[in-house]
């Protein structure tokens, strides 16, 4: 258990209550603030579900049983999922996968909406975002925090690849324009829109998801933290340390969920940095993990991009290994 909060803990939260005020967001932003501090740490010395960690990642081959399913995720060690195959027209399926997973603790943790919505093809365009909608509209259906998609691009060769214009004022007016689209279209009760951090698309630094929180000016969007994506050059590969610490500071009561990856540098006449197995690559996870624990919303972390299910198998094994090392839970898995 974990004692008093400590100076630079109050001190942060505090700080986050100020800067939000700052932001204009201490009204609209509808994720905790510093004042939610008291419910975690409550739960926390009292042994609520906030004490550890959600990690999350795929089953394969999943059981299409709700409760197999559900029960599949605890095996693993996971209290978060990825959103599970259903329609938004199947309610019965949706009312039976938010009663199993409810059941065992594990919390859907994102609705995918993985499309382009800058598409250069206007119907295409209004395809996307019309999927999107749904998506954010079954993410509140079944009570999973988050929709998420990438803000979009203007490359016309790759659905997400770079463009010089991913970086300028008419990328983010457009991003604004349908993030609040896609939120006033649902009216979401619970569930959140979000948009995952890019290298060479906004929101590309945590100062500019701080931009589109504010531009974007509604309760039901928030942060999905993915700190792998954002290392685009050495600097930040060196100082992702840093760059952790930063989105932490200045996300840290927006963040709905999270990815878990790692990156490595494979050197060659150019920069190429890659993905890779978990604790095989340099991003800190020490760091991530200790400031992750200390958010009272209690965001997921979720694996993403292995290569195969034994590489999903060994980066959850060395998040448990290095949980135990640095004193952070993840829960206990049902064996």
């Amino acid at each position: 258990m974990r004692g008093n909060p400590s100076r630079r803990e109050f001190l942060r939260w505090a700080t986050w209550g100020t800067a939000g005020a700052a932001l204009g967001l201490s009204t609209t932003v509808g994720l905790p603030r510093a004042g939610s501090w008291a419910a975690g740490y409550a739960a926390q010395q009292t042994g609520g579900r906030n004490a550890a960690i959600r990690l999350g990642g795929p089953v394969f081959n999943p059981p299409a049983d709700p409760e197999a399913l559900a029960l599949a995720h605890r095996r693993l060690g996971y209290r978060a999922a990825y959103c599970p195959a259903v329609s938004l027209n199947d309610k019965d399926r949706i009312r039976e996968l938010s009663q199993a997973f409810t059941k065992h603790d594990v919390v859907i943790a994102e609705v995918g909406r993985w499309c382009n919505l800058l598409e250069s093809d206007p119907q295409k365009r209004k395809a996307n975002l019309e999927r999107v909608i749904e998506g954010l509209a079954l993410a509140d259906e079944l009570g999973a925090l988050c929709c998420v998609n990438i803000a979009g691009s203007f490359n016309r060769e790759v659905w997400y690849g770079p463009h010089p214009d991913n970086l300028s004022p008419a990328f983010f007016e457009q991003a604004v324009e349908n993030a609040r689209a896609i939120i006033d279209a649902v009216r979401p009760k619970r569930a959140k829109f979000s948009y995952e951090m890019m290298g060479w698309s906004l929101p590309d630094s945590p100062d500019s998801y701080l931009e589109l929180i504010r531009a974007i000016d509604r309760p039901a969007f928030a942060v999905h933290l993915d700190p792998c994506n954002l290392i685009n050059s050495p600097r930040r590969f060196y100082q992702n340390t840093a760059l952790l610490e930063e989105c932490f500071e200045k996300l840290g009561p927006w963040i709905v969920s999270c990815h878990a990856k790692d990156v490595a540098w494979e050197v060659e006449m150019q920069i190429h940095f890659r993905e890779v197995t978990l604790g095989t690559g340099q991003l800190d996870y020490r760091t991530y993990l200790r400031r992750l624990a200390e958010l009272p919303q209690n965001p997921p972390l979720m694996i993403e991009h292995m290569a195969s299910p034994e590489e999903y198998d060994r980066s959850r094994l060395y998040l448990f290994e290095l949980g135990k090392e640095i004193g952070i839970s993840f829960g206990e898995p049902i064996v």
